[in-house]
């Protein structure tokens, strides 16, 4: 039993016997019922952090004794022997926060260093996904230019998405080890590299490889950095944070089109597609560097033992996050294979990446399918021809105002409910989106194959399915960070690699689905799969706590056993 079995016990220990005494003794006074309350508090929050700090520490590399460890220790050196171990009261040595309002935690940051830290991740996001869609409307110019079918060149873009998801399995684990700050810093800098490479390349395999690392590098905002977000805000600012996450990552594939088919038809040509992505890239990683704040409290803790160290020349001083020791074999098993680990072995992960899987792989559907209904259909100018999409734009902003007015009703329950989040508050927004995203895809599919209805028409459904699909990926997104917490970056990045993956193959049949099965019938196969995947969130909403109980990485608060304990008596004066 380790230094936090012990605590853990202890603490459950002396938490039962206080909630049992104060639940048990007869308040005679107000003073004395709000201290009882107080005490109450104190000890289930106390039990629920050393909760989560085992949970963590269990399920992180170097936590266990590894085959190394048991070898024969060399020499000291020098013909000195060991020094004594350190106390058995080690864990004075291990630092930590000054309390709840200690303003080193990132969650006591001033709103501005706050804000900054939160503008800087959703940029990051924001250049990611415009990335992945501003060189398809090249696509035809670069199968051109390399002498290869429209079909190869669009792998273009496919390729990208490939690399969305395979780098989640690296940022994951390295901004639970070291911090959201470092993955953040290295995949903006390697996206920028790898946007020059693609501007410059000379043959069509170096254009698919430097998209594929483009897509690698630009994964890490897409992972880190909703977890980030819950680093920074408490619970009931959260929703408004990660409703910024959310509208960041789809605003990018609605806005790059536009700025991607104009800068084809300029004399710009279709390299410099490759350049707003470099040029926005180098610019977030400046940001980064000088502006960002690390935000995940272990690693925080490790720079203030370090400095305390520094300043006491004592170098028994550290943090919790100081005693992981890497190991190659354990960090593959435990860390880099966690994202998948969870993935499918987590119900509510499973189904929830199903659904996001459909619809993050529909806005890539939805770039095919525009062009074919408004410059196929209807006979407008490619450039033009995007200016659509500001539906789908439109609608997922509506969807964020949606979700920040839903917030303050939140907040009430979450005060209600003696400021306990329940993660199954989240998913109402998602049901309704649900609705709004099918009715969305019928009433395009049915209004766009026809030149005898208006343009505007398909362009009004789109508002219907940016509100739906954002509605569903932003609420199911916060659901899954509230629900897993300090694994939010392990459960996205699983989510992430499935979603990415489904929609690295869209642009390789969509085309060709509308082609073959026309507009209005392809459309609808969509809009009935968006039907029958409605129910997710109102089968989490109504079964969700029972499988968060059940689950070994989501940590929740269980009532603590009753101790069979006489209740103290009061002296009677």
């Amino acid at each position: 039993m380790d230094v936090l079995d012990r605590d853990l016990e202890a603490a459950e220990t002396q938490a039962s016997r206080e909630i049992s005494r104060h639940l048990s003794s007869d308040s005679s006074t107000t003073s004395r019922s709000m201290s009882n309350s107080y005490d109450i508090a104190r000890h289930a929050s106390q039990l629920e952090s050393l909760r989560s700090a085992n949970l963590q520490h269990i399920h992180t590399v170097g936590s266990t004794a590894t085959a190394q460890e048991s070898k024969e220790l060399p020499e000291f050196g020098a013909g000195k022997p060991y020094p004594p171990a350190i106390p058995a009261e080690r864990e004075a040595y291990v630092v930590d926060f000054d309390g709840p309002e200690d303003p080193l935690h990132p969650m006591n940051w001033s709103s501005r260093t706050k804000l900054v830290t939160a503008a800087i991740g959703a940029l990051a996001c924001l250049c990611s996904t415009f990335a992945s869609a501003v060189i398809g409307p090249a696509t035809q110019r670069i199968g051109e230019h390399f002498h290869v079918s429209v079909e190869v060149a669009s792998l273009a873009s496919a390729l990208y998405l490939v690399g969305y998801g395979v780098g989640p399995a690296l940022w994951a684990p390295l901004s639970e080890l070291r911090g959201r700050k470092l993955p953040i810093l290295i995949g903006n800098f390697g996206f920028g590299v790898f946007a020059v490479a693609t501007a410059v390349s000379k043959d069509i395999q170096t254009l698919m490889i430097c998209r594929f690392f483009m897509g690698v590098f630009g994964s890490s905002p897409l992972v880190v950095v909703a977890a980030l977000y819950s680093d920074i805000y408490r619970a009931e600012q959260r929703g408004i944070a990660l409703t910024v996450f959310a509208v960041s990552v789809f605003l990018g594939p609605q806005i790059a089109p536009f700025i991607g088919a104009f800068t084809v038809q300029s004399y710009l040509g279709w390299r410099w597609d490759a350049y707003w992505s470099m040029i926005m890239g180098f610019t977030t990683t400046v940001l980064v560097v000088f502006f960002m704040k690390e935000t995940y409290a272990p690693v925080v803790l490790v720079e203030k033992a370090g400095y305390l160290r520094r300043r006491t020349r004592n170098w028994a001083i550290h943090a919790k996050q100081e005693e992981i020791e890497i190991d190659i074999l354990e960090l593959v098993q435990k860390n880099v294979t966690r994202p998948m680990r969870m993935f499918f072995t987590e119900p509510i992960l499973l189904l929830i990446g199903i659904y996001l899987s459909f619809v993050y792989g529909l806005i890539y559907i939805i770039l095919s399918a525009y062009p074919l209904v408004f410059q196929g259909v209807h006979g407008i100018a490619p450039g033009v021809g995007s200016l659509p999409l500001f539906g789908v734009a439109f609608g997922m902003v509506l969807a964020g105002v949606a979700s920040v007015a839903y917030t303050p009703y939140w907040v009430r329950k979450y005060h209600a409910n003696n400021n306990k989040a329940m993660p199954e508050w989240r998913l109402p927004l998602a049901m309704v989106g649900g609705v709004f995203f099918s009715t969305g895809l019928f009433w395009f599919g049915w209004t766009g194959a026809y030149k005898s209805v208006h343009w505007i028409v398909p362009t009004l459904a789109g508002v219907f399915i940016g509100f739906g699909l954002l509605s569903i990926f932003m609420q199911l997104i916060m659901y899954i960070v509230d629900a897993y917490l300090m694994f939010a970056a392990s459960a996205i990045a699983g989510n992430t690699i499935v979603r990415s993956l489904f929609a690295a193959a869209c642009p390789l049949f969509d085309r060709q689905m509308f082609v073959n099965m026309e507009i209005q019938w392809a459309c609808t196969l969509l809009g009935c799969v968006a039907l029958v995947l409605i129910p997710v969130p109102v089968f989490f909403y109504r079964y969700g706590p029972e499988l968060r109980q059940k689950s070994k990485w989501a940590p929740t608060m269980p009532t603590p056993a009753p101790v069979t304990e006489e209740p103290e008596k009061e002296t009677q004066p």
